[in-house]
């Protein structure tokens, strides 16, 4: 074979892998779009990204969830998805190139794919029905389907040439000369061969380097083409329709009008909100409040159709009730801060807010429940939410006075959907991962003997009181203010259910001096707290710790988040010009 047509040859070949490559692209688009319309039949968690996305995180080791928050803070659920996608385009890219030598395990692969999918769906914490299953095998079937079928009109020509091919009557394939096979598009016909007008390649066809027919162009360009179109019109419409299936919700939350509580939170004292330039506002608005959790679909429940069940260990009366029912139940307002266990020191992932709700001792108390100090059975409250998460708090705090809430509205309005509409758990001190159940539709009272949930089975530790806290605001890490200038330094502490005493600051290794601290509202809720310094040239590192009502001074001490939260304290450097 000449060079020129070696060239040709690898061309065609590299050409061919491409092709090969955009077919499992397609078949993988199809599969995806396939598999969104199916769900909206069954629920939006089941379609494969969300499946897979979710058993990952499930799955995924507590140090890297950290790591992951820590990078990304909330917009983490986006990267995971982002990167299942990547990774699905990877490997359809494979699954077609492998499928241009070898189509039936090409797409033999989509299908292990979509039994990947189907076991994700199904092995969920949510999951209640094998159909959970079908999105996965549905999309994976139809993805198979094409990338068989545009495979196939990559090699059509081929094949047509292959079977139209002439032969000679005395001779078998193997017997014709080297020459003849391999540069059969300058050899002429052997002798005796037969030549008939069945023996021209097909007009779609393009010819290939070797002489023989190439790929169906025409019927390729058409099929990809078509394929694409129809993916896109079937992934549009199945995302339409499961955006549609949460009006439901949104219809119900939207008619909701919070009552007037029997106990209404005191009045802000004057002088709990410092009037310094960036430092944290004492309420922190809805929008802004952290998100921290492991659904990947935000659950829209309706609220008419909501109940919360209370049953398990020591319920001497075992009780369903509606949020209507809650909703005419004495209603209690508090002003709680709540903070998230993956907080680092010096973290965002902690906010302030008004909350609405059931004390949810009095709950409890009407199904008989008692606390373990008091002779009860049950020393742990397992709480369920819709999407399968468990979370476990101790029964004896939760019943020990402490504003322990079934909370139905923040900051006036009815509970946002990120944060739990239409009912969550709020308990003052506990940290989210032991308290702060969303989207909630069971309570189990049991034992932590018995029972492990969701972030205990993680090597997350089963009791986790808030550890005392205090933050930097401003100026911010690396600031530049100038020498001579009075630097505000301010921030907040936070001790939920102890309170803070004292905050202090520290510049460079010098003494700790203590900071002015702004108005207590509750000892449930974090102060702000602030230092005025006069800035002198160099480089400086700020340091501030806290003093709960207990007595404890905040620990200089470093720890990781795993398993019960993070400690030590925070500083920040600055250069003073």
């Amino acid at each position: 074979m000449s060079k020129e047509a070696k060239k040709t040859r690898r061309t065609a070949v590299w050409r061919l892998g491409a092709l090969g490559a955009l077919s499992g692209l397609l078949a993988g688009y199809s599969a995806l779009a396939t598999a969104e319309l199916v769900s909206v039949a069954v629920r939006a968690e089941s379609s494969p990204v969300i499946a897979v996305g979710g058993a990952a995180i499930d799955r995924t080791p507590a140090a890297v969830k950290d790591w992951a928050i820590r990078q990304f803070g909330t917009n983490d659920k986006l990267v995971l998805q982002l990167g299942i996608l990547a990774v699905l385009t990877l490997l359809a890219i494979a699954l077609g190139a492998l499928a241009t030598r070898y189509r039936r395990v090409g797409s033999a692969g989509v299908l292990l794919f979509g039994v990947v999918g189907a076991f994700a769906a199904t092995s969920r914490p949510d999951s209640t029905s094998a159909t959970d299953a079908l999105p996965s095998v549905a999309g994976a079937v139809v993805g198979a389907g094409l990338l068989y079928y545009l495979v196939g009109r990559l090699q059509h020509g081929k094949r047509s040439a292959r079977a139209q091919e002439p032969q000679e009557p005395d001779q078998t394939a193997d017997q014709r000369p080297v020459q003849a096979r391999d540069q059969a598009d300058e050899a002429a016909p052997a002798k005796g061969a037969t030549t008939s007008p069945d023996a021209t390649p097909s007009p779609n066809a393009t010819p290939s380097p070797d002489g023989e027919a190439g790929w169906d162009r025409r019927g390729f360009i058409v099929a990809a083409t078509a394929a694409a179109a129809a993916s896109t019109g079937v992934g549009l419409l199945g995302r339409s329709l499961n955006g549609a299936g949460g009006q439901d919700a949104i219809a119900s939350r939207n008619r909701i009008k919070l009552p007037a509580p029997e106990s209404a939170a005191p009045p802000t004292p004057k002088g709990a909100a410092l009037r310094v330039k960036d430092v944290s506002p004492f309420m922190t608005s809805n929008q802004d409040f952290y998100r921290v959790d492991t659904a990947l679909v935000v659950p829209k429940v309706d609220a008419t159709s909501w109940r919360l069940r209370i049953h398990g260990k020591g319920v001497a009366r075992e009780k369903t009730v509606s949020f209507a029912e809650l909703l005419r139940m004495p209603l209690i307002e508090r002003n709680i801060t709540l903070a998230c266990v993956s907080n680092e020191v010096g973290g965002p992932y902690v906010g302030n807010a008004r909350w609405i709700g059931v004390r949810l001792a009095d709950l409890l108390e009407q199904c008989g429940v008692k606390p373990p100090s008091k002779g009860g059975p049950a020393d742990q409250l397992v709480a369920r939410s819709v999407d399968g998460m468990t979370i476990g708090s101790p029964v004896e705090d939760v019943m020990d006075g402490r504003d322990a809430l079934l909370a139905l509205g923040m900051n006036g309005q009815p509970l946002p959907f990120a944060h739990g509409f239409p009912v969550r758990m709020v308990v003052p001190g506990l940290y989210g991962f032991v308290s702060a159940c969303k989207w909630i539709e069971d309570i189990e009272l049991t034992t932590f003997d018995d029972y492990d949930p969701y972030w205990v089975k993680r090597d997350w530790a089963r009791k986790a009181p808030i550890k005392t806290q205090s933050r930097i605001d401003t100026p911010k890490p690396f600031a530049r203010p100038k020498a001579g200038s009075t630097v505000m330094v301010a921030g907040v502490a936070w001790a939920q259910h102890r309170g803070i005493d004292k905050v202090e600051v520290r510049v460079d290794d010098g003494a700790w001096q203590q900071a002015d601290l702004a108005a207590e509202d509750t000892r449930d809720t974090w102060r702000q707290w602030s230092f005025p310094w006069k800035a002198t040239s160099g480089g400086h590192t700020l340091t501030v710790r806290a003093t709960d009502r207990t007595g404890e001074t905040q620990t200089q001490k470093r720890t990781r988040t795993i398993p019960d939260g993070a400690s030590g304290w925070h500083s920040v450097v600055i250069t003073v010009d």
